[in-house]
């Protein structure tokens, strides 16, 4: 048995604090190739997670909120805002599916903020995400302005 307390996830906090990227993943899933990618996504608010979606083959994504606050949003093909919800246990929003092909990304609120994971595997990292030319690449100088602005225009 696998146990999520907080002995388990002090350690990824430290570890996702430590880390260049401000985040942390582990995996339960012991092999890529399992069809049921599971995982605890470790982060803190200056990281950034550039948009993108599952496809080819199509994928489905759930996060689901264990401690902190993380924002989930949904985006269409020109990057406009479609859907979004503030996953908090103190706000009574647990959880979300994202549906296959669906642009998306998520934004930490919160540091020390930890999201158990779901998707469809197997995982092959050249093509598990097609990432959003209308948005900021992982490490511009720009991502976490393009953060706030979405933080801005939902949460304001």
């Amino acid at each position: 048995m696998i146990k999520i307390n907080q002995n388990f996830t002090n350690e990824l906090i430290v570890k996702a604090q430590n880390s260049v990227r401000r985040r942390t993943i582990y995996n339960f899933h012991k092999e890529l190739s399992d069809t049921l990618q599971r995982m605890l996504n470790v982060m803190n608010k200056d990281t950034y997670v550039q948009p993108h979606k599952h496809e080819n083959p199509d994928k489905r994504e759930a996060f689901i909120i264990l401690k902190g606050k993380v924002l989930v949003i949904e985006f269409d093909n020109s990057g406009n805002l479609v859907d979004y919800i503030l996953l908090s246990r103190e706000h009574e929003n647990y959880g979300c599916e994202i549906a296959p092909g669906t642009w998306h990304t998520i934004i930490c609120l919160e540091d020390n903020s930890i999201i158990y994971e779901v998707k469809d595997g197997p995982y092959v990292q050249e093509t598990d995400k097609q990432f959003a030319d209308w948005a900021p690449e992982e490490g511009n100088k720009t991502c976490l302005d393009y953060n706030a602005k979405l933080i801005q225009n939902l949460l304001s």
